[in-house]
């Protein structure tokens, strides 16, 4: 299985993935893998990105709001 390794972890983020961990009686490596997988699962399915565009336009945020939205 890949890994996957965090360095310089914000302080408050690394209290408070320890205490869900405790919370939820796992390790800090098994509580940050479910959020992890929690937010993906949350997250916008990868085909509603568009595919990687081969030509010379500059991707841009207004850019990708048209081509989410299909107008593209």
């Amino acid at each position: 299985m890949p890994g996957l390794l965090i360095i310089d972890v914000p302080a408050p983020v690394h209290r408070k993935l320890k205490r869900l961990a405790s919370h939820h009686r796992r390790s800090m490596a098994q509580e940050a893998l479910v959020l992890l997988e929690e937010a993906l699962a949350a997250a916008e399915p990868a085909s509603a990105w568009p595919a990687p565009y081969k030509g010379s336009l500059p991707l841009t945020p207004a850019l990708l709001r048209k081509a989410r939205q299909g107008r593209v």
